[in-house]
């Protein structure tokens, strides 16, 4: 045998044991389980117009706005679930991005709505301060802040452009992820995609759009986007699918630097999407808190084989952070219906198969390429010995087979919170009949933490 065999099999074993080590799984143990009940409305505030004071209004098939509270069912694809639209208030639900704050409590953020930008124009945009009562299983609300425009810092006509507070919507923004900061708050968006800069009062201060390399990335959303009147003229471009934008938002340890990580690949052709490692890739794109300009510098995340999208994103040191990945089912297989495309209500159209939170590694070495995927945890097989579990799961196991979970970061050194976005009241995962309620988990995962 010639030494060039030898070294093509080494380096052909090397690779293995590289791909390997990527996808190892480390145990997860249920430590806690706190419930936030679906149906958890809170009022607008005393100056909100009165056009905020209910929500779902047009949630109907044809858009044509309901005006009877209640009146328009709540459906998991054909599944009723249970609760229904419009409501009499503002939902907590959709919580969609979350922060450990170190003394117990934690700020999350409701996203957009009920789904999309023309269902959620009644939709109010908040972010709640909130404290987890692990003993009692039970979710306390301290703070909730409603974010507004009242300096007009979007760069286009807000739903309540003529109204005296300029609360945001659904209709304006859809903000997925958090990051806290000494003078206010960071987040991601969608519909842009955008960072977006508020206060601690919930006042928008900034509007950053996305470049990389240069060039714009942009959602079918993004509001300087208008469709040709023409339709044998060129459509217009844009470089990313809906609800593509910034479903995670990480910030360095050391505050100058903002993490955003899109939940969608860039296309960069009608047929063709980013990709690394022979797999469709997300760009994580690094921002400068200071300038509030993009470095120039992006990592690309590879999607694991089945999975088609991120749920949050957090940084654990200068070099590594958690990441939620996903698909796109919801439920348990062995509820899941014969034909994906012929689905009944007495069972989940497609069941969940990977649901997974993920280490991983961006460093300079890798600036421009793929980030190192150290190894995950699989959130549909979580240990339960003690059956701490409060619904879900099984004998000595509890499980997350929700669309989207949406929730990640450590707690310390050894545990971190992870919880689900309900995207009420569409979201049945959990039972085949019943919006899933809003569920927060504290689990011990000290191996996977230290994993290098």
């Amino acid at each position: 045998m010639t030494r060039s065999f030898f070294a093509t099999v080494a380096l052909t074993l090397l690779m293995s044991s590289a791909a390997l080590a990527e996808e190892k799984a480390f145990p997860a143990t249920l430590k806690a389980h706190a419930i936030l009940a679906a149906n958890t409305i809170i009022a607008a505030p005393a100056d909100a117009a009165d056009y905020l004071k209910t929500s779902g209004k047009f949630s109907t098939a044809d858009r044509k706005r309901a005006t009877k509270l209640g009146s328009v069912p709540g459906k998991d694809g054909v599944r009723p679930t249970r609760l229904s639209l419009p409501f009499n208030g503002q939902p907590m639900q959709g919580f969609s991005g979350i922060k450990a704050m170190g003394d117990g409590t934690f700020w999350s953020l409701s996203d957009n709505g009920f789904g999309n930008k023309l269902n959620s124009t009644d939709a109010m945009l908040m972010l709640h301060h909130l404290k987890i009562d692990w003993d009692a299983g039970k979710v306390e609300l301290l703070k909730t802040v409603f974010l507004s425009d009242p300096e007009r810092k979007a760069p286009f006509p807000i739903v309540m452009e003529g109204s005296a507070t300029r609360y945001l919507t659904g209709g304006d923004f859809d903000v997925e992820s958090i990051q806290p900061v000494a003078d206010g708050f960071w987040f991601g968006e969608e519909f842009g995609p955008y960072l977006l800069k508020f206060d601690t009062t919930g006042k928008l201060t900034d509007v950053v759009p996305t470049t990389v390399d240069g060039t714009p990335v942009l959602s079918p959303d993004n509001p300087t986007l208008t469709l040709q009147a023409d339709p044998s003229k060129k459509m217009p471009v844009f470089n990313l699918k809906r609800s593509g934008g910034y479903e995670g938002l990480a910030l360095s340890k050391d505050g100058t630097k903002l993490y955003g990580l899109l939940e969608g690949p860039i296309w960069t052709d009608n047929e063709t999407v980013e990709q690394a490692d022979g797999r469709p890739a997300l760009r994580i794109i690094e921002l400068d808190v200071a300038s509030k300009a993009w470095t120039g510098r992006s990592w690309l995340y590879p999607l694991a084989e089945g999975g088609e999208a991120i749920g949050d994103f957090n940084m654990l040191d200068e070099k590594t952070a958690l990441v939620i990945e996903r698909d796109n089912g919801a439920g348990t297989l062995d509820k899941a219906c014969a034909d994906p495309k012929d689905p009944k209500p007495d069972c989940f159209a497609v069941g969940s198969k990977l649901k997974r939170i993920y280490k991983i590694e961006m460093s300079e070495e890798n600036v421009g390429k793929a980030v190192r995927k150290i190894g995950y945890i699989d959130l549909l097989k979580i240990a339960d010995p003690d059956n701490r579990k409060r619904q879900g799961g099984g004998e000595g196991y509890y499980d997350m087979p929700f669309v989207t979970i949406e929730n990640v970061d450590r707690v310390d050194e050894t545990h971190i919170v992870v919880g689900n976005d309900n995207n009420l009241p569409f979201s049945a995962g959990r039972s085949l009949d019943k919006a899933d309620d809003n569920e927060f988990v504290l689990l011990e995962v000290g191996e996977f933490l230290k994993a290098e």
